[in-house]
């Protein structure tokens, strides 16, 4: 046993020597290494402690330099802000010097303002006193004074005012007349439609007079049945291949018409067929509306309007106005306007507008009360029409003032479009009425002799008394007939009033 333990014994003494040693060297070579490592951090913080005093040191001097600097700002600083205290001092009593003065000059002027209401109004006292006194004297009043100065004034200028107004109004309207027919003339040249009068046929021509009875039908059921679904009346009288269209409105009675030529044409007429025939005579009529109220818009060139507008227009077609087609009627005052507005400087468009639309209220105006200016007022207002276009329409009868240069050209469209020859016919009782009440007229005024309407109602020639009216009166007279004539009457165009006085010397040599 002992000797298995030897080896082992041995082992450990040998490695117990190893041990030690090797602790001991290790201890020494740690301790060498510390001292290097605490020299080494010496040196460190040596020259950290050196850089720090460095860095302290450039601190304090930057510091310094920041502080002269601030110091040498603020001097300056102060020293500006004394300067701009030295100039505001200096305003200040400048502002206060002239607030002096300025306060003194007030209390001057209110003075003399006074001074001068005390002396008009002393002044107005002496003038009134003066003028009671000059009463008292003349025996007149201030009134009865002016009146017989201006009655002495007028007697002596009588005939030199009459010769002045002669030559005033003389060269005025020649040049007018001269500026106001070369646009007329030039306008009327550029558009030189045809005039023949137009009237919408009521009468619708029979193959034979067989066909009666079947228009008629059993016991008057066919001819029932179409005035119930037209609106109009039917009148079948002697005339020989013909009847009659009765009704007030334009485009009921067409549609009539063409639905009895449909229904001549088919020769089957009853009732369920005339229903089938009113019905497209009455899509044809709207389509023909339709195309009217275009093809006006495209022929003018005004661009598009409300459709529900163009419908109104397009109605015009089948209205007539002393015979003259409302629709072609309004197209050429449109074109006419257009023409004159041009020469005028005037705007080229609303005055087309305004032409165009001008009687749209005719087109519904057996329909609804009222004028068909008015009514036109109103459609075109509520269409949003521009309020230009509505006021160069609505003084075309001088139903509303003259309110643009542009009302006064559709105007006078108007009046070359219906006063041309050919474009409207009257009836005799229309006609003559109206030369009956140009000669009332004349005659209501006093000192007149005869009067006479010639050239069909266009001139008005009136003989005065000469004993009772001068070449001023008669002057004056001429414009108070013509001013009259304007309020009373409506007419196409223009009529010329001419009064006459005529003085005669007659003596007799024996």
């Amino acid at each position: 046993m002992f000797s298995s333990l030897s080896p082992l014994i041995a082992a450990v003494s040998a490695l117990i020597p190893g041990i030690i040693i090797g602790y001991l060297a290790r201890h020494v070579i740690s301790s060498r290494s510390a001292s290097q490592a605490e020299s080494k951090a010496q040196n460190i913080l040596a020259d950290s402690k050196s850089k720090a005093q460095d860095i302290l040191l450039e601190a304090k001097n930057r510091a310094l330099e920041t502080l002269e600097e601030g110091k040498r700002e603020e001097k300056e600083r102060n020293a500006q802000l004394s300067r701009i205290e030295n100039i505001l001092t200096k305003k200040e009593n400048e502002l206060e010097l002239k607030a002096k003065e300025l306060k003194n000059e007030k209390e001057t002027l209110i003075t003399k303002a006074q001074e001068v209401v005390s002396l008009r109004s002393d002044l107005e006292k002496n003038r009134q006193k003066q003028i009671e006194e000059l009463e008292r004297v003349a025996s007149l009043t201030r009134e009865q004074a002016k009146g017989e100065l201006f009655t002495k004034v007028e007697e002596d200028a009588k005939d030199e005012l009459y010769r002045k107004m002669i030559k005033l109004e003389q060269e005025n309207r020649d040049e007018l007349d001269k500026k106001a027919k070369e646009i007329v003339t030039i306008s009327i040249q550029r558009y030189a439609a045809s005039q023949i009068a137009d009237a919408v046929s009521t009468v619708v021509s029979l193959p034979s007079d067989e066909i009666k009875g079947k228009i008629i039908g059993k016991e008057g059921r066919n001819i029932k049945t179409i005035e119930r679904l037209t609106g109009v009346d039917i009148i079948i009288d002697d005339t020989p291949e013909a009847l009659v269209i009765s009704g007030f409105d334009p485009v009921r009675r067409q549609v009539a018409k063409l639905a009895l030529d449909k229904l001549i044409a088919d020769g089957r007429i009853h009732p369920a067929k005339i229903e089938e025939m009113v019905e497209k005579a009455r899509n044809e009529i709207n389509d023909k509306i339709k195309e009217a109220g275009e093809a006006a818009l495209f022929e003018v060139g005004i661009g598009a309007v409300d459709p529900r507008l163009t419908y109104f227009l397009g109605r015009l077609a089948f209205r007539t106005s002393f015979g003259q087609n409302v629709l072609l009627h309004s197209i050429e005052m449109s074109h006419i306007s257009g023409m004159i507005a041009a020469e005028l400087g005037a705007d080229v468009n609303v005055a087309k507008k305004g032409a165009l639309f001008h009687d749209i209220g005719k087109a519904v105006d057996h329909e609804i009360q009222g004028t068909h200016v008015e009514i036109g007022r109103k459609i075109l207002q509520k269409f949003s029409m521009d309020e230009k276009v509505i006021k160069a329409m609505e003084a075309h009868h001088e139903e509303y003032p003259y309110a643009t240069l542009e009302s006064r050209i559709v105007q006078t469209a108007d009046a070359i479009s219906g006063a041309r020859p050919g474009a409207r016919k009257d009836t005799v009782e229309i006609y003559l009425k109206r030369l009956e009440e140009l000669e009332r007229i004349a005659t209501s005024f006093d000192g007149v002799e005869k009067s006479y309407a010639i050239q069909a109602g266009r001139e008005l020639r009136i003989f005065v008394t000469p004993n009772q009216i001068d070449d001023l009166g008669a002057l004056k007279m001429a414009k108070d007939i013509a001013k009259k004539i304007e309020e009373e009457m409506k007419y196409p165009g223009e009529i010329k009033v001419n009064v006459i006085r005529e003085t005669r010397a007659v003596e007799y040599a024996r």
